[in-house]
């Protein structure tokens, strides 16, 4: 088939999260932005959240964001299901529902149309796996590829979740392994497996629906996805925007074995260097060996949940996460910032 011969990662100079801004280009950047108050407004940009949220009634708010990026594989239909399944996570990284969507997209005058059929059919077919609709969209010509959605959805205003709620005591929760980053820019180089492929494109395509529904049964005080700023990056964010402190224990965390091998050999995407940056100066490493570091800043797409759950509830969401999301792991606990590190790698 036409679309076939399209190598959609050869159009583009980053490949999907890995195309971020950088966390502390981007608080510059909105620095000084003038914001005006509601009192519906219940969470902004102010606390570097997923998405926000804006109270209808008492009964219902809604949660609103936008995501897309630069191809991550050359499939089209696979580059529009991960975009998608990346998207719809920021809203179940909320607490919410996905409902509606808007296709956002840029191609090249010259991408065949089966092509762009086939990306915009992956989108689809993923957003009614969620339960929710597109209902239209924006499209422009550019010289590389970009897609993505923007997702609303509903969420109780009694039960958002917010990256910056976590408590001291709190066990801390992570839905996927880490290194799709790193197998992604090894990928692009040919230098990965056939196995490592498979897993990260099933990762990338695996939505967050099932921690989602797990988690809001119980005690949940915090909640973000990882993604593009990588689990140390939007763990820094959760650890300021809660002023507390994050203890992981890298043992616990299932850093992908290919992954590893791969950063040990120095296959890295550029936004593993800008997640460092970023939150280096609030991490103590510890002993950490450097491989092992540059995967935990590694940028993620579609990644996992980082869920602080209330100790007393721990347990029980730790092994109902584990009956519907396998890969689920408990990587440390929530301290009180003492006014040290706000990340503790142990």
């Amino acid at each position: 088939m036409e679309e076939q011969n399209v190598k959609l990662t050869k159009l583009a100079k980053c490949a999907g999260c890995g195309a971020k801004v950088g966390a502390g280009v981007l608080s510059q950047l909105l620095e000084g932005i003038r914001v005006h108050s509601d009192p519906n407004l219940l969470v902004g940009f102010d606390k570097s959240d997923d998405a926000s949220v804006y109270k209808v009634s008492d009964e219902l708010a809604l949660v609103q964001t936008v995501d897309f990026f630069p191809p991550i594989a050359d499939d089209p239909y696979l580059f529009g299901q991960i975009a998608a399944t990346n998207a719809l996570s920021d809203v179940y990284a909320m607490g919410g529902e996905p409902k509606l969507c808007l296709n956002i997209m840029a191609v090249p005058e010259s991408m065949p149309k089966e092509a762009v059929h086939q990306m915009l059919r992956g989108g689809y077919d993923k957003v009614y796996e969620a339960g929710a609709l597109i209902t239209g969209g924006h499209s422009i010509l550019d010289d590389e590829p970009k897609y993505g959605l923007c997702v609303t959805g509903f969420v109780h205003p009694d039960r958002v979740l917010t990256n910056s709620g976590a408590k001291p005591g709190d066990v801390l929760l992570l839905t996927k392994p880490i290194g799709i980053g790193v197998l992604s820019t090894a990928q692009k180089a040919e230098m990965l497996s056939s196995e490592g492929a498979e897993l990260m494109y099933r990762l990338m395509t695996t939505l967050n629906r099932s921690a989602r529904d797990a988690m809001v049964k119980y005690r949940v005080h915090a909640c973000t996805d990882i993604t593009g700023f990588g689990l140390l990056g939007h763990g820094f964010e959760m650890a300021q925007g809660s002023d507390v402190t994050l203890t992981i224990d890298v043992g616990a965390i299932d850093l992908i074995p290919e992954a590893l091998e791969l950063a040990k050999m120095g296959i890295l995407p550029a936004g593993m260097y800008r997640n460092r940056t970023f939150a280096e100066p609030g991490v103590d490493v510890g002993d950490t060996e450097l491989a092992k570091q540059d995967l935990l800043f590694d940028p993620q797409t579609a990644g996992g949940l980082l869920i602080a759950v209330a100790a007393e509830d721990a347990d029980a969401l730790f092994a109902e996460l584990k009956d519907c999301v396998p890969s689920a792991q408990r990587i440390g606990i929530v301290e009180p910032y003492i006014g040290e590190k706000r990340i503790r790698l142990r």
